[in-house]
């Protein structure tokens, strides 16, 4: 990445909404913060093209040239997110159309169909003016393409595109007809040319056709990356490209797309009135590290206080802002960015927050912002530094995808809710954890989680089944192994192709009713439910029986009463698989996956952290990231003696947190 400047540190600077005298300002301003990257051009195309074929980049000479004489590096993007209004204007057939047949206009952002290859030309003629220009330029240190993928357009111009993909895909009509299922309501094709994306139709969508529409748009878009990505290479070679990612973003496959940036960076904008925010952001940015396979990482955009496009805008103190930006180092990233350097006077996000406020630096958020530059000084060792994990859970944008189509048995069964429920007692316990998708290699990992995988393939399945062999301890969730990768069901006992590895199987999926079903714990799990008083399941359950494996838990109630609800398999000379037929509370749920944690050795960071909540504990390297989200002060035991690299004290045997407060612990220089 940028080694040589140590953890990354700035935002994304719009130079085009001020003048010159601003721009000595600012960099003034970010040296004094300790600023030393700033994206720009993100949305300039206008200014660099202010009609068809003119080019004007003088401007960006001159602020290139003020940020690298106050030692501010720049990752320079290509504009091609937010075309000039000219374009759609003479252009209409850029513009996207939406999913009801209506063509959208110019007017905001992202305003462009990826499927036009007009809008095409363009992007790629601003992007090889703008890499010709400034390859090699010293301020350029990484390059940046586009802005937040995730476009989606349903005209005709993408339809043509979409038979193309499934042409591709299938090679045949006969082939595409028998994934698709179209026997089903009349709906076979005789030719490629009959085919549409899925606009608004009478009623529900072939959900294959749903699925591979969405696989197609996530392909379009990487193919549009690649385009100017290669531009930048062909030019640049030795600086990296990035774009920014969305943690769980539901356009784009990010499975799909990591292999092709050079690091990978994401945008993370938490609630700051949601009490799940620190774990729910812990697991992004577990995401993200594993996009990269483990990779150093950068956190591209965040918000020094509030943002400006939600109903309600909650801000967030300067210290809670830092302990945001110190959580994402403490799981990777050697880059914390926020949106944006100088907060902007007109235009839609004039109300989100900025490291420098409208009021100018003497206020309390450009103060947070200084004091992070120092931290993020001060942390320099960490840089390239890895978190270790031996625990992985399981997930992939096609089976999300494919699970949340129409005409399922509950809608309230989110995807995502199960992740992140799951997720939750692990950081918690400060338990590391990578992410990967189904089919991908365990070696290595002592425990696998699967929250739910609606998909999944014969390769994953084998996956899962030579982990328990090898003595893994597996935890399967419910609504898994439905589908295969066509999206259509797979016959007989579910989950069908982990029966024999799970020792359980199920014939019905059963919503529960609004209060749920009462649950009758087993000994093995009796002390995770005295936390709950008089468990019940919610949301989802399953009819199951037994062939083979131990009954944990039973429904007491109602149509699936005396049914398993969790279960246990243990192989002869293998590890052990555990099935949960259910959406469990919240305390339930964290015992299982404790005694699949104590079978397979796991433990977490900090002897006790549990009984901490909302402390978070992550090593990554030799250091120890000891985190407060709680709203009261925390003891905490910590191992040995070490020093805080925030502060330079030595720590031995206990450290006191305020509220947002950290530490970071080097235990090789007490």
């Amino acid at each position: 990445m940028t080694d040589d400047l140590g953890l990354l540190h700035g935002g994304d600077y719009n130079p085009e909404q001020w003048g010159p005298d601003v721009w000595r300002e600012d960099a003034r301003l970010m040296r004094e913060a300790g600023v030393n990257l700033v994206t720009v051009g993100v949305f300039s195309w206008a200014r660099y093209e202010p009609s068809p074929g003119v080019r004007d980049f003088a401007w960006l000479d001159e602020v290139l040239d003020v940020l690298h004489a106050a030692g501010v590096a720049v990752d320079l993007a290509t504009p091609t997110a937010s075309p000039p209004a000219w374009l759609g204007h003479r252009y209409p057939e850029t513009l996207p159309v939406d999913v009801d047949g209506v063509r959208l206009v110019a007017g905001s952002r992202n305003h462009f169909s990826p499927a036009s290859q007009v809008y095409r030309d363009h992007a790629l003629a601003i992007t090889r003016d703008l890499v010709a220009r400034y390859a090699g330029h010293p301020a350029v240190r990484m390059w940046h393409v586009g802005n937040e993928f995730g476009q989606v357009c349903h005209g005709d111009e993408s339809a043509a595109r979409f038979r193309d993909w499934l042409r591709t895909r299938y090679g045949t009509l006969e082939r595409l007809n028998e994934a698709w299922g179209t026997t089903f309501w009349s709906q076979a094709y005789g030719s490629f040319d009959e085919i549409l994306p899925p606009r608004r139709m009478v009623y529900h969508v072939n959900p294959t056709q749903a699925l591979d529409f969405r696989r197609y748009s996530s392909d379009l878009l990487l193919d549009l990356y690649r385009e100017q990505r290669d531009v930048i290479r062909a030019a640049d070679p030795d600086v990296p490209v990035t774009t920014n990612f969305m943690g769980f973003f539901p356009l784009v496959d990010y499975w799909s797309w990591a292999g092709d940036l050079d690091v990978v960076a994401d945008d993370q904008y938490p609630d700051p009135g949601d009490p799940h925010a620190p774990a729910d952001s812990a697991l992004v940015q577990d995401l993200v590290r594993s996009l990269g396979g483990g990779d150093p990482w950068v956190l591209m955009e965040q918000a020094t206080a509030a943002v400006s496009w939600r109903e309600h805008n909650l801000t967030k103190s300067p210290d809670r802002s830092r302990l945001e930006s110190l959580q994402a180092v403490a799981r990777g990233a050697d880059g914390v960015c926020f949106f944006q350097w100088r907060a902007s006077r007109a235009g839609a996000e004039r109300f989100h927050s900025a490291m420098l406020p409208h009021a100018g630096p003497d206020t309390r958020v450009h103060a947070g912002v200084r004091r992070l530059g120092a931290d993020l000084r001060r942390l320099r060792p960490v840089v390239g530094g890895r978190v270790e994990a031996r625990v992985v859970l399981l997930f992939d944008w096609e089976s999300w995808w494919a699970a949340e189509e129409q005409a399922r048995p509950t809608a309230r069964l989110g995807v995502l809710d199960q992740v992140r429920a799951w997720y939750r007692p692990l950081w918690a316990a400060g338990v590391a954890v990578d992410l990967a998708p189904p089919g991908a290699d365990l070696t290595g990992y002592d425990v696998v989680l699967v929250p739910q995988s609606y998909v999944l393939t014969e390769d994953a399945a084998l996956g899962l089944e030579a982990a328990v062999r090898r003595g893994a301890s597996l935890v399967v969730g419910p609504f898994s192994g439905v589908a295969d990768a066509d999206a259509q069901v797979r016959p007989g006992r579910f989950p069908v192709l982990l029966r024999d590895t799970l020792g359980v199987s199920g014939e019905e999926w059963v919503p529960l009713p609004d209060d749920g079903v009462a649950l009758a714990v087993g000994a093995d799990l009796a002390s995770a439910a005295a936390a709950s008083d008089a468990p019940r399941a919610t949301t989802f359950g399953e009819l199951l029986r037994s062939d083979g494996a131990q009954v944990l838990a039973t429904f007491a109630e109602g149509h699936l009463a005396g049914a398993p609800a969790v279960t246990r398999h243990v192989p002869a000379g293998g590890g052990a698989a555990w099935y949960v037929g259910a959406v469990l509370p919240e305390a339930v749920l964290a015992g299982v996956l404790g005694r699949a944690l104590d079978r397979a050795g796991v433990e977490g960071v900090l002897p006790g952290l549990g009984d901490l909540p909302g402390v978070e504990a992550v090593r990554r390297g030799g250091l120890l990231f000891v985190l407060n989200h709680g709203g009261s002060a925390a003891r905490v035991p910590v191992p040995g003696a070490a020093v805080d690299l925030l502060t330079g004290e030595v720590v031995a045997g206990e450290v006191v947190l305020a509220p947002s407060g950290a530490v970071v612990l080097d235990p090789r220089d007490p």
